[in-house]
């Protein structure tokens, strides 16, 4: 699965805001992240001006409110908390935080690694997870990553796509976002599948779905912030970038270029640093 995110649509939530993205924790994180593009999205004369054809958004009614609630949530807190996270807390810091939450969830990963029966991704999930819980000082560095071992996500909802289950109908969670029938089912297995769910307290499990929402969300806020402007109609360009997303990480594919994930919220998304965050780390 992909870095994976908006409370507003749904950072995103990678995770349009990529979300998600996150866009990943677990199923209980906020799906802050929502998926964006323009180049792999529908031009917003769909988006505008009538339904997707095959949308599968029956309950597209009751979704659009759970959007506009989600919205607001993100409007009136989310947003300001991942603002004033970026502001004040340097480039690395805020990095360290990524790789953190992302090694957090290897579990969860190469547990969907081997039911995809994808060794070779699971080969590479176990190696990270013992170089950067080690030399990477448990997480907080991705030393993997420089040594040619980049990271990935994967989620149940994707593996039951790589066995050719559909997605279902299109749904808005309240809080977690954009998602189906399929991925929502999934989230829950993911749940299971994560061995922090039985070891940790939920006070430390609410935490760190926290963190993975924020995270994700202030990795996106411009990201998310431009797709707003542009979209006409932002629940129906949400609901076409978050299907292209899902359709490119279930085929293991990089995200549309420039979207945040929305398995960000929902797991540790975690896209990598901006140019801008790149640049301001080389000055700090």
């Amino acid at each position: 699965m992909s870095d994976e995110t908006a409370f507003g649509p749904g950072p995103a939530i990678e995770a349009a805001a990529g979300q998600n993205g996150l866009e990943g924790a677990d199923p209980r994180s906020a799906q802050l992240a929502q998926s964006s593009s323009d180049d792999g999205a529908e031009s917003d004369v769909a988006d505008d001006f009538g339904p997707e054809p095959d949308d599968n958004d029956p309950l597209e009614v009751p979704n659009r409110m759970f959007f506009a609630f989600n919205e607001a949530v993100d409007f009136l807190i989310i947003r300001p908390i991942a603002v004033t996270y970026r502001f004040i807390v340097p480039t690395g810091v805020r990095n360290s935080v990524t790789n953190f939450l992302r090694n957090l969830r290897t579990p969860v990963i190469l547990a969907n690694d081997l039911l995809q029966g994808d060794l070779a991704r699971a080969e590479t999930t176990t190696a990270r997870f013992l170089i950067n819980s080690t030399i990477g000082v448990l997480g907080l560095f991705d030393i993997a990553a420089d040594s040619g071992l980049p990271y990935h996500d994967e989620d149940f909802g994707q593996t039951l796509g790589t066995y050719g289950a559909g997605e279902g109908i299109y749904l808005v969670l309240p809080i977690l976002g954009p998602s189906s029938l399929r991925d929502a089912g999934g989230r829950i297995v993911d749940l299971f599948l994560d061995p922090l769910t039985y070891l940790a307290p939920e006070s430390v499990n609410l935490g760190r779905a926290a963190a993975t929402g924020i995270d994700a969300r202030a990795r996106n806020l411009d990201t998310l912030d431009e797709l707003q402007r542009d979209s006409l109609d932002f629940y129906a360009r949400i609901r076409s970038l978050y299907r292209q997303n899902r359709e490119s990480e279930i085929n293991n594919g990089a995200p549309p270029e420039g979207s945040p994930d929305f398995s960000e919220l929902l797991y540790p998304g975690l896209d990598e640093p901006s140019e801008t965050e790149q640049s301001s780390a080389s000055v700090e």
